[in-house]
């Protein structure tokens, strides 16, 4: 496997402002710019400017060319690539004074991985390191790395190989990835330390992290703001994790005893289900306010108070609400979590200007140690019932954190509940197929009237039709009134299209016909009988995959290194098929393919997620010839087109092109259901296997 070189810069300080995401999509803008000699100037700029998202709705174009006209006398003089990112810095601070300062938007659900001034918060470091301490201490490989010491950057050197970040995703979401495929040498060398930067960050995705902005590069490089952005995502991600009605049903106390309520509540965040959760028992408390936020809202420490005396008031010190002093008020209530059992997550300081991360993690923890809800088994078993009712589905799952990973502007939190406004059905439809949406007759949430919400959906519908999607039994009040065969049937279709489409543009260049459902299962049986091998599956229902043996040969035979034989087992049983099966999916993501699904999917050979999986890694086969500069696919005709990476669209860093993740968003897609099933003739099928058959000997 190729090792990876990114965007270099010969000032070091001028590359620490961006990330490689960034300066490949600017780069890619520097070039798209040039003139017949190869040349950019001043006067190029505004024109260019005015088209980034960072700045199209702050600066226009005249006042873009105003200030450079105050910087350079000269429109006519030419620059190069480092002139144009001092540009853009300076660009990025006058947009930014515009709006009167950087604000902080800093969200511990979809934590931002670019900021204009990237700084980092001391106290969240120390707070992380903290976590990861207590979590990781009995860690076989890290102990011996452990304690880190959180006034020093001990974090971000250990964070350098990647083990600790996959690690640390396991004690999130525990059995996310198969650790055996992490490589964990004393000392890596570039190809191991990347490959476990790539199970990272595809691994991130598929619990639910945002890495849109965030490559392999910047986490080789350990750069402080991106490494704690997505380690306060992982940790955020396990303290909320029994923040649902599955996990914890006692949270049925919180609403009336209605079907309409209950669902209303398992559609909510998981940190609006602790704010509720917080609100409810300080109402009980004699609270006055409502406790909006975890920011100033709790600044005073008055509803810490309140909170804890009611949930422990044997740990109750009665001089807490006495105390004028609000940092003594909440030392006072630090160390009454403290004596309940609450791990330090912050210190009073954090408290008193309101940290939003800090305090987020602190009644997390709070809620862990004692929720305070009713046992009530009435209750609980009428929760329990309505969570078998509409519980999770392995393809509700795959659809969110699909969508998630798109880096659309909202985030799905319960895809039957987030979807009925059609308002983010919109979105996913924008960044799939550009342009099919006008956004005109479209209505933004929070939305009062319900009929502005059936003509998002009617849209919805409206697209998919020209789409060719199966739409004959849906409309827009479907979405609206949540049926979820419908929803999931539209949104197979969805994510079924964006995955051919990727698929289709890797051949682009070539002219090559429609991908197919049989062009991808004939695809890897070659590859497969390429290596020597004579596994062979007839169709992706083919019971032999429940093995995870075929996978694991097509996995070797587009990238030999990536799987260990020593680790594969037969697959007789139940438990040696899971291990495979576990295997495959880390291995999978360890080669560059953001895949959602189960090992339960494998070894019950879900045709969905097996197509899923299947064409992912066909992706990044394709993908990868293209950057090495090899063939692509054969054009019709048989005749060898070949591009390298130079020539592909550099992603955006406003995230306007995301061909940067086209490997992520191509494995989180599933395939299959009677209304997109494809039917292909046999002289069809045996052409476009002598089609891609061509691209193979030359790939």
């Amino acid at each position: 496997m190729s090792s990876y070189v990114g965007v270099l810069v010969s000032d070091q300080w001028l590359q620490s402002q961006f990330t490689q995401v960034e300066l490949r999509s600017l780069n890619s803008k520097f070039v798209s710019v040039k003139n017949q000699n190869g040349k950019v100037t001043v006067g190029d700029l505004p024109p260019l400017m005015v088209k980034l998202k960072a700045f199209s709705a702050l600066l226009t174009e005249d006042e873009i060319r105003l200030i450079l006209g105050e910087s350079y006398g000269d429109m006519s003089s030419e620059i190069d690539f480092e002139t144009f990112l001092r540009v853009y810095l300076n660009m990025q601070g006058q947009a930014t004074g515009k709006l009167g300062g950087p604000k902080n938007s800093s969200s511990f659900l979809k934590a931002s991985t670019t900021t204009l001034l990237h700084t980092i918060s001391e106290s969240e470091k120390a707070s992380y390191v903290t976590h990861i301490n207590i979590y990781l201490a009995d860690d076989p490989f890290l102990k011996q790395f452990l304690p880190l010491d959180p006034a020093t950057n001990d974090l971000f050197h250990l964070a350098k190989d990647g083990v600790l970040l996959c690690k640390l995703i396991n004690v999130a979401v525990p059995g996310t990835i198969d650790e055996r495929a992490i490589n964990t040498k004393r000392v890596l060398n570039p190809w191991e330390r990347n490959e476990n930067h790539t199970l990272c960050l595809n691994s991130a995705k598929a619990i639910g992290c945002t890495v849109v902005n965030i490559g392999t590069q910047d986490l080789v490089e350990a750069r402080p703001h991106l490494v704690l952005g997505l380690i306060s995502q992982i940790i955020k991600i396990q303290l909320l994790a029994d923040l649902n009605l599955k996990k914890t049903p006692q949270l049925v106390e919180l609403v009336e005893d209605s079907n309409a309520d209950v669902e209303e509540l398992m559609g909510l965040a998981p940190e609006k289900v602790l704010l509720k959760w917080m609100n409810f028992h300080l109402n009980k408390a004699g609270y006055e306010k409502t406790v909006a936020n975890f920011s100033s809202d709790v600044k005073d420490g008055k509803a810490y108070a309140y909170l804890l005396n009611v949930l422990a008031p044997e740990f109750c010190n009665p001089l807490t609400l006495d105390t004028k002093d609000p940092v003594e008020r909440a030392k006072l209530v630090i160390d009454h979590a403290e004596r309940m059992g609450c791990k330090r997550y912050l210190s009073p300081k954090d408290i008193t200007e309101g940290s939003t991360n800090l305090n987020l993690a602190f009644v997390a923890q709070i809620f862990h140690e004692r929720n305070g809800l009713s046992t009530d088994s009435k209750k609980i078993s009428f929760a329990e019932r309505m969570t078998d009712d509409v519980q999770i589905s392995r393809e509700e799952r795959c659809f969110r954190l699909w969508i998630n990973s798109l880096g659309i502007e909202s985030y799905v939190n319960n895809v039957f509940e987030d979807v009925r406004t059609g308002w983010i059905l919109l979105e996913v439809l924008d960044k799939v197929a550009p342009g099919s949406v006008n956004w005109k007759h479209a209505s933004k949430p929070p939305i009062k009237f319900p009929f502005r919400k059936v003509e998002n959906c009617n849209q919805v519908v409206k697209i998919g039709r020209q789409l060719k999607f199966s739409v004959v039994n849906l409309g827009g009040n479907d979405i609206v009134q949540g049926n979820k065969k419908l929803i999931v049937a539209f949104l197979w279709q969805l994510m079924r299209f964006n995955m051919l489409q990727l698929l289709k543009s890797l051949r682009s260049r070539s002219r090559g016909k429609e991908i197919t459902d049989a062009d991808i299962m004939n695809w890897a049986n070659r590859k497969v009988k390429s290596t020597g091998r004579s596994t062979q599956i007839e169709s992706f229902k083919d019971k032999s995959l429940s093995t995870g043996l075929f996978f694991l040969e097509l996995l070797s035979a587009v990238e030999p290194r990536v799987v260990n034989w020593n680790l594969v087992t037969k697959g007789e049983s139940d438990e040696e098929k899971r291990l495979n099966a576990t295997y495959i999916i880390s291995v999978a993501r360890k080669l560059g393919c953001s895949i959602f699904l189960l090992p339960e999917d494998i070894m019950e050979v879900n045709q969905k997620m097996i197509l899923t999986l299947t064409a992912s890694i066909m992706y990044w086969c394709l993908q990868h010839a293209a950057e090495e500069g090899e063939v692509a696919l054969s054009p019709a005709n048989g005749n060898g087109s070949t591009y390298t990476s130079d020539t592909s669209p550099a992603p955006s860093i406003s995230g306007e092109d995301e061909r940067s993740s086209l490997c992520g968003e191509i494995s989180s897609l599933t395939m299959d259901d009677a209304a997109s099933d494809i039917t292909v003739s046999s002289s069809q099928c045996e052409n476009e296997d002598t089609e891609i058959a061509t691209a193979e000997s030359h790939a």
